[in-house]
């Protein structure tokens, strides 16, 4: 039997982590992700803008890679709120830190800066909606996290 079929994705650079980081923390994109319990279109809007930025990415790839940010973040602030705990960093947890708020349970308190606005799309549920709309985790969906 053939071993699963399992997509490669090309390594993310710094700059591209960073427009990636850019466009995620504009206020308008925090605040779809905050409003809305299905944000498939609105990883479709950030797909679209890093396509304007030169980068070929889909929709599911600037999903996976926020999600993946954001457990990075939280890992990092978890371990630097246990007490006795030496301060530890990840890469772009300032930025991260400007997105998120400190607090992982909290709402978007700051935004990132930048340059490059992006119109809201509005559209009806897909069944690409459903399917990503579960965490990877399994754990549930913390909102206004996306």
């Amino acid at each position: 039997m053939p071993a699963p079929c399992t997509r490669q994705y090309p390594a993310w650079s710094n700059a591209k982590l960073l427009d990636l980081i850019s466009i995620w923390g504009e206020e308008a994109v925090q605040s779809q992700l905050c409003s809305r319990r299905r944000n498939y279109d609105t990883y479709g809007q950030i797909s679209q803008c890093m396509t304007e930025r030169g980068y070929d990415l889909d929709t599911l790839q600037c999903r996976v890679k926020v999600k993946e940010l954001q457990n990075a973040y939280h890992k990092v602030w978890e371990a630097n709120c246990r007490s006795g705990a030496a301060p530890t960093s990840c890469q772009f947890y300032k930025e991260l830190d400007a997105i998120l708020g400190g607090d992982p349970t909290s709402t978007v308190k700051t935004t990132v800066a930048t340059s490059v606005a992006c119109i809201p799309v509005e559209s009806g549920l897909r069944q690409e909606e459903e399917i990503l709309d579960e965490d990877v985790e399994g754990g549930g969906r913390s909102r206004g996290r996306g």
